[in-house]
């Protein structure tokens, strides 16, 4: 409710890391409150080199909606003021006959998304996005709207204008710190290895809850057929470093893909 603090709070934390060179393909950063994950969220963009529009792909916390959930249009609101939706690009994923639906439910109550816009505002001011809730539970589903995001992206670069992804996910939920750290590095390794599927299902079969694990493999799988070489983690935390409980944490990673 106070937008110079918000404001202040997020340039603070993007100011932790120079801006690199090389295009980032995609992002991912946690989604908690910024006392617990802003430093990660603020690391990772802060290194980020993104262009003015961003497809947000999120988790769907609540299972409201479709699977694949566009946002169509107008503009979403933070304290920081309003961001208009790119509505063409909606349009162009929303008739690719990927999955992906012109849907407002999933967004509604879900603020897996909403929680880093501030941080985008702030990285540009000319900023448009394309809110996308992922839902879809199944990878041969996935791998088709990641092919179908992946062209639309490479038919707007080709027309001139570079588009990047970020993925908003927390790590591993309600673990003790030394059990979040080893579970995430679990993940977090098949991410660095740019193996979406391998993380789909190290996810699955080490029983991980990283609330973002589909549209982190969306996004990847997106990324790899954009021609990603690298991914690096920029940053690691668990909120047990800020609320001294060590015992029941939630672990927050901030990742480049180029």
């Amino acid at each position: 409710d106070d937008p110079d603090l918000l404001r202040h709070t997020v340039r603070e934390h993007l100011a932790a890391a120079p801006r690199e060179a090389a295009p980032t393909l995609l992002a991912m950063v946690p989604h908690a409150g910024y006392v617990y994950s802003g430093e990660v969220t603020g690391q990772t963009l802060g290194a980020a080199n993104l262009p003015d529009t961003i497809v947000l792909l999120g988790p769907n916390h609540t299972g409201l909606g479709a699977p694949l959930s566009v946002w169509p249009g107008g503009h979403w609101h933070t304290p920081l003021g309003p961001v208009p939706v790119d509505e063409e690009l909606a349009d162009t994923l929303a008739e690719s006959d990927a999955g992906f639906t012109r849907d407002t439910a999933a967004h509604m109550r879900e603020h897996s998304i909403e929680v880093v816009l501030p941080f985008l505002q702030e990285y540009t001011p000319d900023l448009a996005i394309v809110p996308v809730a992922v839902a879809e539970p199944h990878p041969q589903a996935l791998r088709e709207a990641a092919q179908a995001l992946a062209g639309a992206l490479r038919r707007l670069e080709a027309a001139g204008r570079r588009v990047a992804m970020v993925v908003s996910s927390d790590m591993s939920h309600y673990v003790t710190h030394a059990d979040a750290a080893r579970l995430d590095r679990l993940a977090l390794a098949r991410i660095e290895a740019l193996d979406p599927l391998g993380l789909y299902a190290t996810v699955r079969d080490r029983g991980i809850s990283m609330c973002g694990v589909l549209p982190a493999t969306l996004g990847l799988l997106a990324a790899l057929d954009l021609g990603a070489q690298t991914a690096r983690v920029v940053a690691y935390a668990t909120s047990g470093e800020v609320s001294g409980d060590m015992q029941r944490v939630v672990g927050y990673a901030g990742v480049l893909v180029a």
